[in-house]
């Protein structure tokens, strides 16, 4: 069970694609959604889960809810085909709108899950009032790509499931809480998550999320293939890390949607994980050594993650869609756990605008 904080209410909501754990924060929080008002949406990233939003939820002063994606969280573990891209989740968060009659919402996606809203704008545009991305994966995928998300090999090499470290997925699995080595999912959150210097008295709460994700081959990290290409592996066809590998994911389609919603994106200055020089691109890891053998820039440059989503945002902004950047200095890839106040403030500006905008 998972730990929720006084104000959220939790369950399972049934659907065709299978039981997902939704929590909501709400005035009636047993109460059925009404027609009328559009709900806040949020959808977690990876190695988490909806507990990351209860204190944004809880803040927020509107209806709002948090799925667990399948295989993390309290929500059934069942298996991802990465050939989908991301589309196995954003198939189920739109299950599981229908299913709570919710006709659109405001999303709000973090990370991995800003590539699910991005793909669901994509296939549902019906659901999406506004979209809100936080430290969004670039809609060219995670890694293997240049800026103008053309692949640096034909299979991305580099990307996927290959690319997890297999001391932090055995510290997954044996549910280790401490800090005592870099690798923990607690160190991992001190390091990478979050700015140096952040603390909170929630942090066994994130380590809980963190430690609910579901390992295999079908879920967290995913399958593996062989390259001919440096490092000398590419993306799977099975499980999470390989449904952002850009040989499946691309969402750079929402500058032609003809239903462009208005779209937030904040992003902190030292976000770790999503960056234009992240470590955690492998080919980051080349260029200063750490993995050896890098053929050099020309062939295996680092991505330019946060340029690259810049480039499509403001490609959505020439065809007609407004977007707002918020870059947050001093912040890591967690705006809305870090800077709880001024996220929540832009996004009920930004949500307000959208509402007042489609009046």
């Amino acid at each position: 069970m998972t730990t929720m904080l006084d104000g959220i209410t939790g369950g399972i909501v049934d659907t065709p694609r299978g039981g997902f754990h939704v929590i909501r924060a709400h005035a009636n929080p047993s109460g059925p959604y009404d027609p009328a008002d559009i709900p806040v949406v949020f959808i977690h990233g990876n190695v988490s889960s909806s507990l990351f939003y209860q204190p944004t939820m809880l803040g927020l002063g509107r209806d709002s809810l948090a799925t667990d994606l399948r295989g993390f969280g309290d929500s059934e573990t069942l298996p991802v085909d990465a050939t989908r891209g991301v589309r196995d989740f954003s198939d189920d968060v739109a299950a599981v709108l229908d299913s709570l009659g919710i006709a659109r919402a405001h999303l709000v996606g973090w990370s991995m899950g800003g590539g699910v809203v991005q793909q669901l704008l994509l296939d549902r545009p019906d659901l999406v009032a506004t979209l809100t991305l936080i430290s969004p994966v670039s809609p060219h995928g995670f890694g293997g790509t240049r800026l103008d998300g053309s692949p640096l090999s034909v299979d991305a090499a580099g990307t996927g499931g290959g690319g997890a470290n297999p001391e932090f997925v055995a510290s997954l699995a044996a549910q280790d809480t401490s800090a005592d080595t870099p690798t923990t999912a607690r160190s991992v959150f001190r390091t990478t998550y979050v700015a140096p210097g952040y603390s909170s008295d929630l942090e066994d709460l994130w380590v809980e999320s963190m430690l609910s994700t579901a390992l295999g081959d079908d879920n967290y990290p995913g399958t593996t293939a062989a390259s001919a290409s440096w490092p000398g592996f590419a993306a799977g066809t099975r499980g999470v890390l390989n449904t952002m590998a850009p040989t499946y994911f691309n969402t750079a389609g929402i500058v032609e949607s003809a239903h462009k919603p208005p779209v937030l994106w904040v992003h902190g200055e030292l976000d770790a994980i999503v960056g234009d020089e992240t470590f955690f691109d492998l080919n980051t890891l080349g260029k200063h050594g750490i993995i050896p053998g890098w053929p050099g820039d020309e062939v295996a440059p680092p991505q330019p993650m946060v340029a690259q989503t810049r480039a499509v945002l403001d490609a959505y902004r020439a065809n007609g869609g407004d977007c707002t950047e918020l870059a947050l200095p001093g912040v890591g890839h967690s705006a809305h756990l870090e800077r709880p106040e001024q996220f929540r403030e832009a996004l009920l500006a930004h949500i307000d605008g959208g509402e007042q905008g489609q009046s």
